[in-house]
C-alpha cells in the first residue's frame, strides 16, 4: 500500500522544509540548521495535532478510509470513467468532522454533495443528519460509487444517502426539475466545473432560485489547491481553475464567503 503524499499547503511545506533541513544540515551554522529543523517540525506537526484534538471518526468511517487507502487505484478496472483517482482525494477525518459539525449547526435536513469519491464526506454528514434527513450524492464514476455504496451498507446511517451516478450538471438539472432544495451543499468535484455548480445552487437573475434553500450554506473544497493560486510557478489546470473560481467568488455580490485554511482549503458561502 502506497503511503499518502502530502496534498495540503501545510503538508507540502513540511516536506519541503524537512528536505531542506536534511540537505543543509552539514552546510550551515548549527543554529541555522536547528531553526530549519524546528520549522519543519512546526509545519509537519500541524495536521497530525489537529487530528488528535478532533473527535475520532466512527468505526464505519474508519473502515471506509481503510478500504480507500488499501485499494490500488493504478490498477482499478470496471466501468469507472474518471481515470486519475487516488487515495489523496479522500476528505478525511478532520474535514469529515467539520462537515458533520456544519450539519449540526445549520440544522440541515437535506444535504447535497457534488463529487462523492468513495463516500467519506457523504457518510460523515449522513451520520450527523437527524432522523428523516436525506443526503443526495452526485458521482460520475460508477466504479467508485459501488465501493462507496458497499461502505454505506455497512453503516446504520448509510440508508440516509442516495447516490446518483451521472455528470453532476445533469443531476443538478434533474433535481431542479424535481423542485429539490438543500440546506447544506458540499462541492468537491472537477475544479473547472465549480462556477457552473455554484450558479446552479444560487440560481440566476431570471427568477430561478437555485437548489440552495433560503439560509442554506455551501462548502467548497480544495480552494487552496496546494498553494498553487499564490505560488509564482505556472499552475496546473486545477490550480488555474481554483484561482479563477476564488477571484469570481470574491467579486460575486450575491454571496458572502470565508476561505478556511483547513487541509487544502474549504470556502464557506451563503447567499446575502
Amino acid at each position: 500500500m502506497r503511503a499518502a503524499r502530502p496534498v495540503t499547503p501545510a503538508g507540502i511545506l513540511a516536506r519541503e522544509l524537512d528536505e531542506l533541513s536534511r540537505l543543509l544540515d552539514d552546510l550551515v551554522h548549527p543554529a541555522t540548521a536547528a531553526r530549519l529543523r524546528r520549522a519543519a517540525t512546526l509545519a509537519g506537526g500541524l495536521d497530525p495535532y489537529v487530528g488528535r484534538c478532533t473527535t475520532p471518526e466512527s468505526p464505519a468511517l474508519a473502515a471506509l478510509a481503510r478500504r480507500t487507502r488499501e485499494r490500488d487505484w493504478d490498477e482499478r478496472s470496471g466501468d469507472g470513467v474518471v481515470l486519475a483517482l487516488e487515495q489523496e482525494m479522500l476528505s478525511g477525518h478532520v474535514e469529515g468532522r467539520l462537515l458533520a459539525f456544519l450539519v449540526h449547526v445549520t440544522r440541515a435536513r437535506r444535504v447535497l454533495e457534488i463529487g462523492m469519491f468513495t463516500g467519506y464526506s457523504a457518510l460523515a454528514m449522513a451520520e450527523a443528519l437527524p432522523d428523516g434527513g436525506e443526503l443526495v450524492a452526485c458521482e460520475i464514476d460508477a466504479d467508485v460509487a459501488r465501493l462507496a455504496q458497499e461502505c454505506f451498507a455497512a453503516s446504520p446511517c448509510g440508508a440516509r444517502i442516495s447516490v446518483r451516478v451521472a455528470p453532476a450538471l445533469d443531476t443538478l438539472r434533474d433535481l431542479a426539475a424535481e423542485g429539490a432544495r438543500f440546506d447544506l451543499v458540499f462541492v468537491d468535484a472537477d475544479k473547472a466545473g465549480y462556477p457552473a455548480y455554484l450558479d446552479a445552487l444560487l440560481g440566476r437573475d431570471d427568477g430561478d432560485t437555485g437548489l440552495l434553500a433560503p439560509g442554506g450554506t455551501v462548502a467548497v473544497d480544495n480552494t487552496l489547491m496546494q498553494g498553487e493560486p499564490w505560488l509564482p510557478d505556472e499552475p496546473s489546470a486545477n490550480g488555474a481553475a481554483i484561482a479563477a473560481f476564488n477571484s469570481a467568488v470574491a467579486r460575486d455580490a450575491r454571496i458572502e464567503q470565508v476561505l478556511v485554511p483547513l487541509r487544502d482549503g474549504l470556502t464557506l458561502i451563503r447567499r446575502v
